[in-house]
């Protein structure tokens, strides 16, 4: 067994590399470009909420109040009628990236964290590169991608958006996996 502590410079690392890769990815590649479209007349969509003060949050529309409401025709009326609609609201302003470039990169560190934990209890001081990268990349892949499913699956988000942004975790656990490989103690 490795002590977590000792792995310190491989999570620091790793997620560097993950935080560079990434915005290199969203900045300069642009098959993330179109991951959200514009909603048609949105001119007027948005006039049309902006005296309903929404605050932030998820919404989802219609909703039912209770389980024996969905069943009620009205409600089921309403989901005909449509539009039915899955709704983000953030806060109004300028988009702010600071606190979520601190966030993703807090997440990055994360995911090593936990991917040199469960790598330091399977393998011992001086494991093959190949070993490292196994247990490290499958845990790095878990973090970064398994979990984007349940927004298709659930919420019904695109599932190319879904895959695209699962193939950016497959890069990003790579990357990891690469870096504890690298830097594992010998």
């Amino acid at each position: 067994m490795v002590p977590l502590v000792s792995l310190w410079m491989p999570i620091v690392l790793s997620a560097i590399i993950v935080f560079v890769v990434s915005w290199i990815i969203h900045m300069f590649l642009g098959y993330h470009k179109n991951d959200l479209r514009q909603v048609p007349r949105q001119d007027e969509v948005q006039a049309a909420l902006r005296p309903f003060a929404i605050p932030p949050g998820d919404y989802m529309l219609p909703r039912a109040a209770t389980m024996k409401d969905m069943g009620s025709p009205e409600f089921a009326a309403k989901m005909k009628e449509g539009p039915v609609a899955i709704l983000t609201v953030v806060p109004n302003g300028p988009m702010s990236m600071g606190a979520s470039l601190v966030l993703w990169f807090v997440y990055a560190l994360l995911v090593g964290l936990f991917a040199g934990y469960v790598a330091a209890h399977a393998l011992p001081v001086g494991a093959p590169y190949r070993a490292v990268f196994r247990f490290v990349g499958a845990v790095a892949f878990a973090g970064y991608s398994l979990a984007l499913l349940q927004n298709s699956i659930w919420y019904k988000r695109d599932w190319a958006v879904t895959c695209k942004s699962m193939f950016d975790g497959l890069v990003y656990a790579l990357l990891t996996a690469g870096t504890f490989g690298w830097l594992w103690p010998r």
